[in-house]
């Protein structure tokens, strides 16, 4: 009978474009796709490792694996497993955990799947995770996330993410323009770029910092191939968001006016403690030149809370700034300490319910900024795209600067794009509209 396999993906875009290239890896070697949710031979879970809450998340989800079918062999890949290998191969039900230079050779290690007494480990040291795999995700929604670039040469205090992905590396322009290519072709309306920090874009494999492209001319490269519909950048950081990548997109073909800019802190005391590259001026700088020449654009921000240090005074002036930013909405991050990290040792601890409250107030503050930039928009034609998910009786979708909308479900509406013009927002915070001329159909 054939091998039957499923997937579970914590974290971010990269995440899940890596969690389908490995899907269509193990597909290829005849393994049978199936939900997680479903029984299966072999659970694929790639970890995140980014919080403490995203620890507890994969234990939760080991443990659903197990309820779905105890026999099945489980394999963990990600982060948490380059970072915490032996920690995670201790964890009962888990048989195999794959470093950062072995999880896309995952079928390898799947001769057999007889469960083991302990997880086995294949681990590598993150200094020889130096090469690049390209990964893109397609299947699961109407956007496909395409990984143009893994790792980070920033030494952020709070951060993982170098011990977990390596050094900074790039794909190939040529590549990226020809996956991107692939992706129009099988009927994606939409594609989010995707990476560690893709504003460094253009290093090479093996450490070689010289930039062979920069992030600029990838934008530009990617507007002019053609069957593209949309672009959407993912998060970039503001001091390698420069102005010439702003004023393109402005006036880019398919590229849409949606920023996603980390700030972690509106304190410039608490950003160096942090070791961020720019100070709350730059950061107020890139948000001004994007309201000047994309006034309808959407603009997400990330901030952290309670890191250690932040004074009541340091988070009042994070919240007097975030105020003052004409932005339309917060992901909000509550400081957990990541052992490894300069920043777990610090001193000037927040307590635990201190970081609740600030992290509370900030979520509030996202509600209304989001609130105000939905209004700003009504009156005001757009295109959305339409999800596939049947969500009580509604379909969903997104307009190219980011404004949720809804719709009574229709199946001919998924992957499709309509011109609307914004009308009102309902009691759920989403927003109703009147159709305009249907610009592409299936």
């Amino acid at each position: 009978m054939q091998r039957t396999v499923a997937f579970y993906t914590l974290g971010c875009k990269l995440n899940f474009a890596e969690t389908s290239t490995i899907a269509r890896d193990l597909e290829q070697q005849g393994f049978q796709k199936v939900p997680f949710q479903n029984s299966a031979d072999l659970y694929v879970i790639n970890t995140c490792s980014v919080t403490e809450n995203a620890d507890k998340k994969f234990r939760s989800v080991v443990r659903q694996a197990q309820k779905s079918n105890p026999e099945a062999y489980i394999a963990v890949v990600g982060c948490y497993a380059q970072l915490q290998p032996d920690q995670i191969a201790a964890i009962p039900g888990v048989d195999l955990v794959l470093g950062a230079t072995e999880k896309f050779k995952i079928g390898d290690y799947l001769e057999d799947l007889d469960k083991q007494d302990h997880g086995k480990v294949h681990s590598c040291e993150i200094s020889e995770a130096d090469f690049y795999v390209s990964s893109y995700a397609i299947g699961d929604r109407t956007r496909a996330f395409l990984k143009v670039q893994d790792g980070c040469d920033y030494k952020c205090t709070y951060c993982t993410i170098p011990l977990a992905r390596g050094i900074s590396r790039s794909d190939t322009f040529e590549n990226v323009l020809q996956n991107a290519a692939e992706i129009s072709q099988k009927g994606i309306r939409e594609i989010v770029l995707t990476g560690v920090n893709i504003g460094d874009y253009g290093k090479g494999e093996f450490g070689n910092k010289k930039h062979e492209h920069t992030f600029l001319q990838l934008v530009q490269g990617l507007d002019a191939v053609p069957g593209i519909e949309r672009l959407r950048i993912s998060s970039i950081e503001p001091n390698l968001l420069q102005n010439e990548i702003i004023d393109f997109v402005a006036g880019s073909r398919c590229f849409v006016p949606h920023f996603h800019i980390p700030l972690q802190s509106g304190s410039n005391t608490i950003l160096r403690r942090m070791r961020r590259r720019y100070m709350r001026e730059l950061y107020a700088e890139r948000v001004e030149r994007i309201r000047s020449v994309m006034p309808n654009a959407c603009i997400g921000v990330d901030v952290i809370v309670g890191f250690p240090g932040e004074t009541e005074a340091h988070f009042l002036e994070t919240y007097e700034f975030l105020l003052s930013l004409e932005i339309s909405y917060l992901h909000v991050f509550t400081y957990s300490e990541r052992p490894d990290t300069l920043a777990a040792d610090m001193d000037g601890v927040v307590s635990q319910q201190e970081r609740k409250r600030r992290s509370k107030m900030l979520r509030s503050l996202s509600a209304k900024k989001r609130r105000t930039f939905y209004e700003s928009q009504l009156g005001t034609d757009h295109t959305v795209l339409f999800e596939g998910e049947n969500k009580k009786g509604y379909i969903h979708g997104f307009t190219e600067n980011y404004v949720k909308v809804k719709a009574p479900w229709n199946p001919e509406l998924v992957n499709t794009l309509h011109r609307i013009r914004l009308e009102a927002i309902d009691s759920d915070g989403l927003v109703r509209f009147q159709a305009l001329e249907p610009i592409s159909i299936p």
